[in-house]
Parts: C-alpha cells; structure tokens; sequence
C-alpha cells in the first residue's frame, strides 16, 4: 500500500509512466492544474506555495525510497521533481500579480513560463547540470528542476524591469 502510494506520488499519479516525454506532460498537467487552483477556485498563491514547500520535502525523501534499488537514479518516470520545478514561477508569479488581470495576460505568461521551464529543464544550464550530474539521490533529481524554475523566475523578472 505504502509503496503504491509513493509510487502515485513519484509519478504524479501516473503520468510519469506515459512512454514519451513525461516529464513535458507532467508540467503542461501542472500548468492546468494551477491555473484551476488560482483562477477557478480562486485559492490563495501563499497557501499554494506553503503547499509546495511541503510537496518539496516530502519528495526529498519519496523520491530517495523509489530509487534506491534502480540503477538510473534518475528515472523518466520520476515527474514529482516537474510539478516542483513549473510551480516555482507560476507561484511567485501569481503572488507578483495578485489583483485582476486580463485573462490573456495570464495565459499568456502562463504558457511562457512551460516553454522556458521546458527549456531550462531539458537543456540544463549551470546550476541545472551541476545538481543533474553531481548528485545521484532524491536532492540532485528535485533541485536542477528547482534551478530550472528559478532561471524561468529570473528571465520573467529581467523581462519585467525592462519592458513595463
């Protein structure tokens, strides 16, 4: 029961199991998922964040007991350290922008934010690599996607002193 749990928990109940690219539908099925959270049942950003770091440290350790008899420390169908990674700047974004703003607005930064997260992701910049490479347990897996969300943090942030 425990392991089934941890494994729909590793997955994102499943989705990490699906044969190509996960890892992108995970952050497209978070995206949604967020933008429903934020925009539909109106929750607030700081409870959603507190959720994060929450889901963030449960990982740490769910991750650890999932890979700890598999060789690849990293497996595809590990999509938890995904959802982490998108939520970073959905999240901030929205407590940026808390107030009413258009619709396209928000679907428009929404739909940046998974472009450059997938970038990031998939094409590791440092720090993204570092951790990728260096660290072959639960904290390497989750925290390049954590440096991947925080590089889109950064481009959003630049964009935004330069252009409004």
């Amino acid at each position: 029961m425990i392991s089934k749990l941890n494994f729909l928990f590793v997955t994102l109940f499943g989705i990490g199991k699906l044969k190509k690219i996960p890892g992108s539908y995970a952050s497209l099925v978070t995206t949604f998922f967020l933008f429903f959270l934020f925009h539909v049942l109106k929750f607030s950003p700081n409870i959603v964040l507190i959720g994060i770091i929450i889901i963030f440290l449960i990982s740490l350790y769910t991750v650890n007991v999932f890979i700890k008899d598999l060789d690849n420390k990293d497996p595809k169908e590990v999509v938890i350290d995904e959802f982490i990674g998108q939520s970073i700047p959905i999240c901030l974004y929205e407590i940026a922008h808390e107030g009413t703003r258009e619709i396209n607005q928000i679907l428009t930064f929404y739909f940046i934010m998974f472009i450059l997260f997938r970038i990031f992701d998939i094409t590791k910049p440092y720090p993204v690599s570092y951790y990728d490479k260096n660290f072959k347990n639960s904290f390497g897996v989750i925290m390049d996607d954590v440096c991947a969300g925080l590089y889109v943090v950064a481009v959003l942030v630049l964009y935004m002193v330069l252009f409004k």
